[in-house]
């Protein structure tokens, strides 16, 4: 049976488990249905070998049971025999009326609506299992190549009680690695991930050709760089460690509560560059536009536009509770499918106008040093140079920094490349995560290193 025509098969399952479920309710109660599924395929490699590969479908149902102001979930594997399914599920749905009984009032509670339904399917262009593993390796010449390949398709659905039905499934993969090198100064490592729904093996190899050369300057003796400010290319893969950030500081409750990054903003006591804009941007199929509740969010929204906080991420519970307008926002109202809009640097122009600095690869550690100020403390590691005169000079040992969001997005943020790169949740931790960043290469004047 074809991938898809299983997949056919899996939302006819899930929509009559629904409707099976709606059927059992009592009056006074609401019910909201989702589903968890894939169909992935993990390889992980360690030194050019395969260590562990192979298949996996899985599915599991979360029924959220909503009555006399209290709600109660509860989750449960979908086996695919319908008559097993049904019989857990109504056995879910008795002992939520145990347990629903016993939860306090919630007073800003939200019950299920029917604001229209939806069905998206994203097919890409996939390596076939059977040939994966031999073309990821492929331009892997005699190195320590260590790394995890995940590939597949994902489906969240969404049933509830008011007549409300959503259906995605997005073909995706990613393949995470780490290429390690023995230098005089010890064990070194150029990181790297390669994404996407449609697999191009010309894209992959430059990929992996480039972490080669990187993997070859590593050889070089390492320099120790003296704490202070330097001028600061990140690359897109570390700038996007710095973005989420931002992209987790839109949302309207904790603006509301005084504990968001961007508070300042909202005030304008501070202000970032105008050369950032963040877009939440649903049309690339990353990720479904409806949350848990099964509320949709609009198909592109403008969040910062040229430096300026234009729209937050409003939940229904914060919009009950701030009497403010949902925009479909999930409960944690961070951004599912963030976007930094590229700028004008080309690639070729990178080094040069660095000329002298600090070239950001990749970073490690990163946690808020003072959320209120938007201040972000990390490290470099992987792949991490000191640039003279648009030179690589050296490989840097570790450093530690500590800036603010409002100085190296404000008026130290000198250019955004003009190219940009899908680096991908890689999570794969109880199940695949879907989404990731869509984010540009970022140089920054006078970037703070403590350590």
């Amino acid at each position: 049976m074809g991938r898809h025509l299983e997949e056919q098969n899996l939302e006819h399952a899930f929509y009559q488990l629904a409707d099976r479920l709606i059927d059992s309710l009592h009056t006074g109660e609401h019910l909201t249905i989702n589903l968890d599924s894939e169909s992935s395929q993990f390889t992980r490699f360690n030194n050019a070998k395969v260590r562990q590969s192979g298949v996996v479908a899985d599915g599991n149902v979360t029924i959220s049971l909503i009555s006399n102001q209290r709600e109660a979930y509860a989750e449960f594997p979908l086996t695919g025999d319908l008559e097993i399914d049904i019989v857990c599920a109504i056995e879910n749905l008795d002992y939520l009326r145990q347990e629903v009984t016993q939860i306090p009032e919630n007073p800003y509670l939200v019950l299920p609506e029917n604001q229209g339904s939806s069905r998206e399917v994203y097919q890409g262009d996939l390596l076939a299992p059977e040939e994966a593993i031999a073309t990821i390796l492929a331009p892997i010449n005699g190195i320590d190549f260590t790394g995890f390949y995940a590939s597949g398709s994902v489906i969240r659905a969404s049933a509830n009680s008011a007549g409300q039905r959503h259906w995605f499934a997005t073909d995706s993969f990613f393949v995470d690695y780490s290429m390690f090198i023995q230098t005089s100064s010890g064990e070194k490592a150029v990181k790297g991930i390669y994404a996407g729904k449609e697999w191009q093996s010309q894209a992959y190899k430059l990929q992996v050709d480039r972490s080669q050369q990187q993997l070859g300057a590593l050889q070089r003796p390492s320099k120790t760089v003296e704490r202070g400010q330097y001028h600061t290319y990140f690359a897109p893969v570390a700038a996007s460690d710095l973005l989420s950030f931002l992209a987790g500081s839109v949302g309207e409750s904790s603006l509301q509560q005084g504990s968001s990054a961007l508070l300042k903003l909202r005030k304008q006591e501070r202000i970032l560059s105008p050369l950032l804009s963040l877009n939440e941007n649903f049309t690339y199929g990353n990720v479904p536009r409806f949350n848990r509740l099964g509320e949709v969010a609009p198909e592109y929204l403008s969040v910062i536009t040229n430096g300026k906080l234009v729209n937050t991420l409003v939940s229904s519970r914060s919009a009950k509770e701030y009497g403010k307008e949902s925009n479909g926002a999930s409960g944690g109202e961070s951004m599912r499918s963030p976007e930094v809009a590229a700028g004008n640097l080309a690639e070729n122009d990178i080094l040069k106008q660095l000329d002298t600095g600090l070239y950001l690869s990749n970073l490690h550690y990163l946690n808020w040093s003072d959320r209120t100020g938007g201040r972000i403390t990390g490290m470099t590691r992987y792949a991490c140079f000191w640039v003279e005169n648009g030179e690589f000079i050296a490989p840097i040992t570790n450093l530690r920094f500590d800036d603010s969001l409002y100085d190296f997005l404000g008026n130290n943020l000198e250019a955004l490349t003009n190219f940009r790169e899908f680096i991908p949740n890689t999570s794969t931790y109880e199940k695949r995560s879907l989404g990731g960043i869509l984010a540009p290469g970022m140089l920054v004047r006078d970037f703070t290193f403590t350590l």
